[in-house]
C-alpha cells in the first residue's frame, strides 16, 4: 500500500510581456520624477515615449514577420538562405515606415498608459 503523499505542483514561472517590460523600463526611468525639475520631466516623458514607439515597432515587425511566413524564396532574384536571412531585417524597416506614417495607434495607447502606471506609482 503507497501511503506518500502527492507532491505539490509548483506555479510556472512566468516570462514579463513585452508591454510589462515597457512599463518597467518607464518606471525606471522615472523613479525620481517627483523630485525632478521641469527639464528632467519632459525627459522622461521623451524616455517614455521612445518606449511606447519602439513597443510599435516590434509589435508591427512581428505582424509583418507572419505575414512573410508562407511565402517562399524566390531563386530568380537570389533567394536562397541570405534572403531568408535577411527578411527580419526587412520587415524590421518596413515596419519602422509603416510606424513613421502613422502607425497603428498602439503607441499612443501605450505612451498614455505607461504615463497613467507612472502616475499611480508616485502618487
Amino acid at each position: 500500500m503507497d501511503t506518500a503523499l502527492p507532491l505539490p505542483s509548483l506555479p510556472t514561472p512566468r516570462m514579463p510581456t513585452l508591454a510589462e517590460r515597457a512599463a518597467q523600463g518607464a518606471r525606471a526611468a522615472a523613479l525620481d520624477e517627483s523630485k525632478a525639475d521641469p527639464g528632467k520631466r519632459a525627459q522622461t516623458h521623451a524616455q517614455i515615449r521612445k518606449a511606447a514607439d519602439d513597443f510599435e515597432n516590434v509589435f508591427v515587425s512581428q505582424m509583418l514577420g507572419h505575414m512573410f511566413d508562407g511565402i517562399e524564396v524566390d531563386e530568380t532574384f537570389g533567394g536562397g538562405h541570405g534572403e531568408e536571412m535577411f527578411r527580419s531585417m526587412l520587415t524590421e524597416q518596413y515596419a519602422k515606415q509603416v510606424n513613421s506614417r502613422g502607425g497603428f495607434g498602439i503607441a499612443d495607447q501605450v505612451y498614455r498608459e505607461l504615463l497613467r502606471a507612472q502616475e499611480v506609482n508616485h502618487g
